[in-house]
């Protein structure tokens, strides 16, 4: 039994007071699926929630969205890298956004100030994400602060067990928590046998689905427990991809071939809630046709609808970032980029920088006026980063 096991006989509800939300831990002998995190509601006859903490819950929210201008819904579903607190508040404050991302170049003191946890903290209808790549080996943003890990790959190379990876995640993400991380771009689940130093390589655990599942399974369990949201990518699938998107455009094998391999960790994993999914930047013969996954509905449709093989996915899909990779930045500008993304069905449009965000919300203000993109549609993205946020918010009846 690990650690974890031993210290909880029972769910506990640990309550994330700097974001407003509800984190569920769930005890066990090794990384099992957790659940969803759910706020409790009074019981009405026959245990159902009581009708009232629903109206509450859904009121709650209404309301939440009726305060904010259509501008500042459209902010929502923006996710923007920042240089530092000052950078962070400037955008969070004035501009709106959902959510921020730490990136490399992120002066850590945003950090170790305290000022990220001072910003959270503010007052404002829906709480803030934060959200870091954190995978360990080659994609560490955050190695200064809560120490180094060993890739993916050589995680399994070493001869860890599932519940050591659980370890491994669980630790590094409550470092992770108490700095204020919210969001984990982390586990990659891409199945690759490439050299360590290709675009996936060593940031995937194995070359077979099977070992895919198990020890991403376990690393999400670990970062969940944490109290951080897990995000798998890429969908729907980039180790075997014909290049480095971060270069160029790519393109992966057929569907039909990657449901028979790639996208198998996703049946699982996509189970084990709260989860959310990155789309990549891959295009994907018969179903993406030239667009890349990330901005074709065909892609967030095969997730939602459940024709990857798995369960209709609800939780909350993000892009890949859309300012600094070739496959998008060849073709569109940022503001381009995102009203596709959204457009195809993102709940959070990603990208490393703050200096587009008003002609972002110039261009996708003009779109949802010009009827480019349905007020709808805006409104579902806006709820489901809201009630990932915030499970308290969801409406359950």
């Amino acid at each position: 039994m690990g650690r974890r096991a031993v210290a909880a006989a029972a769910v506990v509800v640990v309550a994330a007071a700097v974001v407003g939300t509800a984190i569920a831990v769930w005890p066990s002998e090794g990384p099992e699926p957790a659940q969803p995190a759910r706020t409790p509601v009074a019981a009405g006859p026959g245990g159902d929630p009581a009708p009232a903490a629903q109206v509450s819950a859904c009121q709650q929210l209404d309301t939440a969205l009726a305060g904010l201008s259509l501008r500042q819904k459209l902010a929502q579903t923006l996710m923007v890298g920042v240089t530092d607190a000052v950078d962070a508040r400037a955008v969070v404050e004035d501009q709106h956004v959902g959510g921020i991302f730490i990136a490399s170049w992120t002066d850590l003191d945003l950090l170790t100030s305290g000022d990220l946890l001072a910003l959270q903290q503010g007052p404002r209808p829906i709480p803030l994400a934060v959200s870091v790549d954190e995978e360990g080996g080659r994609v560490q943003r955050l190695k200064s602060l809560i120490g180094a890990q060993a890739s993916p790959r050589q995680l399994v190379a070493d001869g860890m067990s599932t519940q050591q990876v659980y370890d491994i995640a669980y630790e590094r993400g409550r470092k992770m928590r108490d700095y204020g991380i919210t969001i984990d771009f982390a586990p990659v689940v891409d199945v690759t046998g490439a050299p360590d130093d290709t675009v996936i390589g060593d940031r995937s655990f194995a070359d077979d689905p099977t070992t895919v599942t198990a020890y991403a399974g376990a690393y999400a369990h670990g970062l969940r427990d944490a109290g951080l949201l897990p995000v798998l990518k890429h969908f729907p699938g980039h180790g075997r991809a014909s290049g480095d998107s971060h270069q160029n455009g790519v393109t992966t094998p057929a569907i039909d071939e990657l449901m028979g391999v790639d996208v198998i960790p996703y049946r699982t994993l996509t189970t084990e809630r709260p989860v959310g999914v990155m789309l990549g930047h891959m295009e994907v013969p018969g179903l993406t046709g030239t667009d890349p996954a990330s901005l074709s509905a065909a892609a967030y449709d095969l997730l939602r609808q459940g024709g990857y093989g798995g369960p209709p996915f609800d939780g909350p899909i993000f892009t890949d970032d859309l300012s600094s990779m070739g496959a998008i930045t060849l073709r569109y500008n940022v503001p381009d980029a995102v009203l596709k993304a959204l457009q195809a069905g993102a709940d959070t449009a990603l990208w490393i920088t703050t200096d587009e965000v008003p002609a972002v919300l110039d261009r996708l203000e003009q779109a949802v006026r010009g009827g480019e993109l349905s007020t709808t549609r805006v409104d579902d993205a806006v709820r489901q980063m809201a009630v990932t946020k915030d499970p308290g918010l969801a409406c359950t009846g």
